[in-house]
């Protein structure tokens, strides 16, 4: 019986369950190791951000994954793996034994470099430290919409400007209710009387770039569309501001009101905020590199044209954690579903002791970023298109691609 053990429920491991369950392959034991039960898909969080998903539209279900493939799924989260004993170090378990290995854990920012930045920002990944922030300001908010707010996001690569704008709009809807209701109030306790104005300061959000533009693996069309959008809705935009310290600033205690923040810019430029995003260049888990696997300079699983690591050949990986040798690719979404069914194949043809598939990406992808107004923009080479059709387009592929893992049969393909 070989031991098949799966690091992190990420886009690629989603596929690879739900094809196991279809295909399953006599004499094989899987075991996936998980800090979560249900994993988030990155191309609806900004939607869920904003208010069009719900969590379950957005997450998937790992344990009825996992029961379709026949895996054990163990809840807990990898911290070293030793290569010489074939074992896999968890945080509470004891160590997993292996004879393959496959790794899709994701990344997180890189904060460290920033002082204050790890233990008062808050990462975009682990995505669900992160939704618990956002949930709990969004709470806030609808208790005390007339507060001012002012938010800082740090990154303006594709994911900051998407959140940017999907968190405007959120709050924007928050704040608008709130003011629907105190006017019905007013109105209800002053029959007769003429009704006040009422003025409400608008949240603020702002966002810090080092770079001079925003979004550098985009063309100039849609650089400059989406700076104008942000403008336009509100968004103060620091190009060139490199951020270099966050503390904690320290107020007299109100339970009401949380306790602010400051930013501090190389340029000399400081301002005070409530909440304070952290969706920077993307990191890799120490622990990959200290396992002695081979990774790149930046700490990335270094894995050959079949996923396989160009290393340890019983250990492989898949979505953003791995650093395709021969086809260097952005860390996108995109690239870790198209991984999923090629690294199932080369993980059953190990297995089985058959030769290995070699794997192509494509060159170029079709980005479509949603500006949270269902409208979206679509982003390939120089091509750019704005649209709420994309928007729905978009919706629609992402729908299609969370119902490969819903309604599973209740049992397995068994051949």
């Amino acid at each position: 019986m070989k031991h098949l053990v799966l690091i992190g429920g990420g886009h690629s491991h989603a596929i690879v369950l739900k094809m196991f369950g279809l295909k399953p392959l006599a004499g094989v034991r899987l075991t996936l190791i998980t800090d979560v039960l249900h994993a988030p898909y990155s191309g609806m969080l900004p939607g869920h951000v904003a208010g069009f998903y719900d969590y379950d539209e957005c997450h998937i279900d790992l344990r009825s994954l996992a029961e379709f493939a026949g895996c054990q799924i163990l809840v807990d989260r990898a911290i070293a793996i030793d290569l010489n004993k074939n074992l896999v170090i968890c945080q509470t378990h004891p160590p997993i034994n292996f004879d393959v290995l496959s790794v899709d854990i994701g990344t997180t920012p890189e904060t460290l470099s920033v002082l204050g930045a790890a233990e008062y920002a808050i990462a975009a990944k682990p995505v669900p430290e992160f939704l618990a922030s956002w949930n709990q300001l969004i709470s806030e908010r609808a208790n005390h919409p007339q507060k001012p707010l002012r938010t800082a996001i740090v990154g303006g690569g594709a994911g900051g400007v998407e959140l940017a704008l999907n968190m405007q709009s959120r709050l924007g809807k928050e704040e608008g209710r709130g003011k629907r209701e105190e006017g019905r109030g007013k109105k209800e306790e002053g029959r007769g009387k003429k009704e006040e104005n009422l003025e409400y300061l608008s949240s603020e959000i702002h966002l810090f770039h080092s770079g001079a533009e925003l979004m550098q693996g985009h063309n100039q069309r849609v650089r400059r569309r989406l700076k104008e959008i942000l403008i336009n809705r509100g968004v103060k935009v620091h190009l060139q501001e490199k951020v270099c310290a966050v503390k904690k600033i320290e107020r007299e205690p109100n339970p009401q009101f949380p306790t602010d923040y400051q930013i501090s810019c190389k340029s000399g430029l400081e301002l005070e905020c409530d909440r304070i995003f952290w969706v920077t260049q993307a990191s890799a888990a120490n622990w990959i590199r200290e396992s002695g696997l081979a990774a790149d300079s930046n700490g990335f699983m270094q894995v050959n044209d079949c996923l396989q690591s160009v290393s340890h050949p019983n250990v492989f990986a898949a979505g953003d954690i791995a650093a395709m040798v021969n086809y260097p690719r952005p860390k996108a979404g995109v690239f870790a579903v198209r991984q999923g069914k090629p690294l199932f194949e080369n993980l059953q043809q190990f297995l089985l002791k058959k030769p290995l598939k070699p794997f192509a990406p494509q060159e170029q992808y079709l980005g479509l970023i949603g500006t949270g107004n269902k409208r979206a923009i679509a982003s390939r080479g120089s091509f750019m298109w704005e649209s709420a059709l994309l928007w729905y387009w978009k919706d629609w592929i992402d729908r299609q691609f969370m119902q490969k893992f819903s309604n599973l049969p209740k049992t397995r393909n068994t051949k």
